[in-house]
């Protein structure tokens, strides 16, 4: 039987902020989606133990869309961590995103959890790659865990996404990520960015997600470019101390609809 109370992480991603507030993306006002994705997390009275962001925090890069998000989380007082995306500016991210509730950490344990945050950006690329330290580092970390159940977290998904154009940008070298992967048990869950879309994917027991957007989807299993319809969202995941888990995706509707024409991103 399950433990009575799981830890609760809410993961959200690819919120896209801009410096002005009154900026869209694909026609879609990313402030506007975002705080409404906020509000839907609130209404399940959810997060309360770890808020996990992983990249595309912002659109522009700028100091100022990083202040809009921290006056957002600010208030939820939840344990916030985070990974950079392709978008971000992980310089101005590290100045930034410093104060409680935001944490630096990128290992950590909770509720008899270990938690692993891998930066996968590549400065002035959309693809993602993990440096040779980074690989080496998380090597280590999982052989530090022992038998302790693992939560790893990045931005650029190591799995293929049946998408053409999204599986060019996803994460360069996942075969040497999975090669350190394979070699523990510990490792239970993997969350992912980035594809804007609702995915899992598994591998050696291991379940791999991506999670939707806060502000505009892509169409799934698509050759070029494309949006899709669907209304932005987060996920959950329910941690369990045995290592087991559960997790959902919550959907959030918003007014604003895609620009479902655009041919770029």
């Amino acid at each position: 039987m399950l433990p009575a109370s799981p830890l609760r992480l809410a993961q959200i991603t690819d919120l896209h902020l801009f410096a002005r507030p009154d900026r869209k993306l694909l026609g879609v006002r990313t402030l506007s989606s975002f705080e409404a994705v906020l509000r839907g997390l609130l209404s399940l009275n959810y997060a309360r133990d770890i808020l996990l962001l992983t990249g595309d925090l912002s659109q522009d890069a700028t100091p100022e869309s990083y202040q809009v998000l921290r006056d957002l989380i600010r208030p939820l007082q939840v344990p916030t961590y985070w990974v950079p995306g392709n978008h971000d500016n992980l310089s101005v991210m590290e100045s930034i995103l410093t104060e409680t509730p935001f944490c630096a950490d990128k290992s950590f344990e909770k509720g008899n959890w270990r938690f692993v945050l891998l930066n996968s950006q590549v400065p002035g690329a959309d693809g993602g790659r993990l440096s040779r330290t980074s690989l080496e580092w998380l090597d280590w970390e999982l052989y530090k865990a022992g038998k302790q159940p693992t939560f790893i977290a990045l931005h650029h998904p190591p799995f293929p996404v049946n998408s053409e154009w999204l599986d060019q940008i996803n994460l360069e070298n996942a075969e040497a990520f999975f090669g350190i992967l394979d070699r523990y048990r510990n490792v239970k869950l993997v969350a992912c960015g980035h594809v804007h879309q609702n995915l899992l994917f598994y591998r050696e027991n291991v379940a791999y997600f991506a999670t939707p957007s806060t502000c505009v989807q892509f169409m799934p299993k698509s050759i070029e470019f494309a949006l899709d319809d669907a209304a932005p969202g987060f996920r959950l995941f329910n941690l369990y101390a045995d290592g087991t888990w559960e997790t959902k995706v919550e959907r959030v509707p918003i007014a604003a609809q895609p620009d479902l024409t655009a041919v770029g991103y």
